[in-house]
């Protein structure tokens, strides 16, 4: 599964790594309608890996929920994140999803109260996000105990599988989580690779590709090894 960020100026899950990101990207005139046109061209080559939009409200307002649901419907995306849309007021936005048969995902904190927990269990489609940690996308403490049990709590309540975010940036912690939970999502360990370096030098560019690579490596021979 690939999940892709949509660049947006206030992206107040996103911790400096992957928001600095965003503004390079807002800088250079990347524009949501130019990340859905990217999704479009992968999947020229590839029909099978699942895309995810993980973005913001503001641009979907901008381009209009039914026009925005078509054009991700066009590009091959498979379904869509919007951290500020809380699923008690999703209502028209879910419909829109559910015409065009793509799943809405939700995510669920350490400290999402009741009422909400039971929304998200109801309303999401796909798997469900769960966030480790109180911070932002590249925090660094992971309380993997704590995580183990929330997961377990989750799996309890819903059929969905339970994928886990923030805070995994290498093969030991992807190892961990990944022993209690369905899926690791990482972001910031990867995107921190094209930080300050001149998106014009070939060479620098290379290098971050093949960093990338690597870790992706790392991340994939951890999580073989349990089920080896």
């Amino acid at each position: 599964m690939i999940e892709v960020g949509l660049p947006f100026s206030d992206p107040m899950a996103d911790g400096p790594t992957v928001a600095l990101a965003g503004e390079r990207a807002l800088a250079a005139g990347t524009s949501t309608r130019d990340a859905l046109k990217m999704v479009a061209e992968f999947r020229q080559t590839d029909t099978q890996t699942p895309i995810i939009l993980m973005g913001y409200l503001n641009p979907v307002e901008i381009i209009g929920y039914d026009n925005f649901v078509a054009l991700c419907e066009q590009s091959g995306v498979d379904g869509l994140l919007m951290v500020d849309l809380p699923p008690a007021e999703a209502g028209s936005f879910t419909q829109h999803l559910t015409d065009h048969s793509m799943n809405e995902i939700f995510l669920l904190s350490p400290t999402t109260l009741p009422e909400r927990r039971e929304q998200v269990l109801t309303h999401c489609g796909g798997y469900i996000y769960y966030v480790s940690l109180k911070g932002v996308t590249g925090s660094a403490t992971l309380d993997t105990d704590d995580v183990a049990t929330q997961v377990q709590a989750i799996k309890a309540e819903t059929d969905l599988p339970v994928c886990v975010g923030f805070g995994i940036r290498d093969g030991a912690s992807a190892k961990a989580i990944g022993t209690h939970a369905d899926g690791v999502i990482v972001g910031s360990a990867l995107v921190q690779n094209f930080a300050d370096i001149d998106a014009n030098d070939a060479a620098a560019v290379a290098n971050a590709q093949q960093n990338i690579m690597a870790k992706m490596d790392e991340l994939r021979e951890a999580l073989d090894s349990l089920s080896a």
